[in-house]
């Protein structure tokens, strides 16, 4: 912005805008399509003025190169989910390069909000009405098998038989601009160089730039135990808060490694905030906040304690064991836990969680923790994925923190996912219904 005198009018201030054309460098021989693909973007008067008496010719990155033949793309135009950088480099070429960011969608340009929204979701078909909305999309086995594949109701026709199968069609769906995090059929598996297999196939359908690989929290599960989980009533012999020191961290050793062979980590199952730093020790391009359970479990703690102390009858006690057997705080085995620590245990749940004061009322006491360890940690490009939202006030809650004055600053690092049916509920209230008919009627007078 420069200040200028008009000789009529006195003076005022015009806004001056320079471009990568305005340096008037030509492009390196052989690259003049490619060039012409970015010499829009804008760039400050300052660098202008820095930049251009030194740059000698307008180049692209090996990547930059690399991201075009992998999306081909109209001429003059850039895909979705790059964000435009450029280096000098020592011989006067200022080289451009192309940076995976889902934060802006095509030629470059930011996307209309900071909040980045993404789908839970492997079914193609409820994905296609929201995808060009999407900067995301995140499925595990459950949602990939239970909910879609093996779902006759979902899989119309049962056209879909494998996962990769199904991975093509949501990466043709979603196209270049949406991460897609999908998680391996056995974290457990003690080959990496099997894991490592499976994580290239995922690479080769989606490409190295689409691709997140979700990590979930192992705790105490580990190879030789994870069959309980899958045989006779599926329950499980120890305590979630006993973890061998090696399971526990296995998760975090494993998000490391794939990270080493350049892979970025969706680091997953995180419901306490307690889980928030040592998570993101490993680095990971995403970490998750998983709201709806954790709430309802509250919920239903305090309503077997309010019970209790509103009768001091010890049945419901007893049922609060049986409902902390069935969610796995007590492990199997321990049906006949003193009732008495049953009912410290459940006191100590509700008021870790906040959830009879304003910080947790409303179940977001975890994202407000993971916000705050994100805007003080290393990680600048971390970002926080609230999920496994339900109901009529989680969407609305979540909407109040975020553009609350104590979080604006944190809302580029936040991307919001849930069933493609819960967003599209809240696109809608009844007065759209009670608008449309009167605009509806008044328009049917008029044929």
């Amino acid at each position: 912005m420069t200040t200028v005198n008009y000789r009529l009018a006195g003076s005022g201030e015009t806004f001056v805008t320079c471009s990568l054309a305005s340096l008037g460098a030509p492009a390196v021989p052989g690259q003049e399509e490619l060039v012409a693909r970015a010499v829009n973007l804008q760039i400050s008067p300052e660098d202008f003025l820095f930049l251009q008496p030194i740059v000698r010719y307008l180049g692209v990155s090996a990547r930059f190169k690399d991201v075009l033949a992998t999306f081909p793309t109209p001429a003059g135009r850039l895909p979705e989910g790059f964000r435009v950088d450029t280096e000098l480099k020592a011989d006067g070429l200022l080289e451009i390069d192309l940076v995976r960011d889902i934060s802006y969608g095509a030629n470059g340009e930011l996307r209309p909000t900071s909040l980045i929204f993404s789908a839970d979701s492997a079914n193609p078909y409820e994905v296609e009405p929201i995808a060009p909305l999407l900067g995301n999309l995140t499925c595990n086995p459950g949602i990939v098998y239970d909910l879609f594949i093996n779902n006759p109701q979902a899989n119309v026709g049962g056209r879909f038989k494998t996962r990769d199968e199904v991975m093509i069609e949501l990466g043709r769906v979603l196209g270049p601009g949406c991460d897609i995090s999908v998680e391996l059929n056995d974290p457990f598996e003690t080959d990496f160089n099997k894991l490592l297999e499976e994580a290239a196939l995922f690479k080769e359908i989606l490409s190295e730039y689409r691709i997140v690989i979700k990590v979930p929290h192992t705790g105490p599960v580990n190879a030789a135990n994870v069959g309980q989980l899958l045989e006779g009533d599926k329950t499980f012999d120890r305590s979630y808060a006993a973890p061998a020191t090696a399971d526990a961290f296995r998760s975090h050793q494993l998000a490391l490694k794939l990270r080493e062979h350049g892979y970025r980590i969706n680091y997953t199952l995180m419901f306490e905030p307690y889980q928030t730093a040592l998570a993101l020790q490993a680095k990971p391009a995403f970490i998750n906040s998983f709201i709806r359970h954790r709430m309802m479990q509250s919920g239903k703690i305090k309503a077997f304690l309010d019970a209790f102390e509103a009768s001091e009858d010890r049945d419901h006690l007893v049922g609060l064991r049986t409902y902390l057997l069935a969610t796995d705080y007590l492990p199997r085995g321990d049906s006949d836990h003193d009732l008495l620590d049953v009912r410290r245990l459940g006191r100590t749940i509700v008021k870790y969680r906040h959830y009879e004061d304003e910080i947790g009322a409303d179940g977001l006491d975890g994202v407000r923790a993971n916000l705050r360890w994100l805007r003080q940690s290393n990680l600048a490009d971390t970002r926080l994925i609230i999920c496994s939202m339900e109901g009529d006030l989680n969407y609305p809650d979540i909407d109040n923190l975020l553009s609350s004055p104590d979080y604006e600053d944190m809302i580029d690092r936040v991307v919001l996912t849930a069933e493609p049916a819960y967003l599209a509920r809240f696109t809608s209230t009844n007065q759209v219904v009670s608008y449309q008919r009167r605009f509806m009627n008044a328009a049917a007078t008029a044929r």
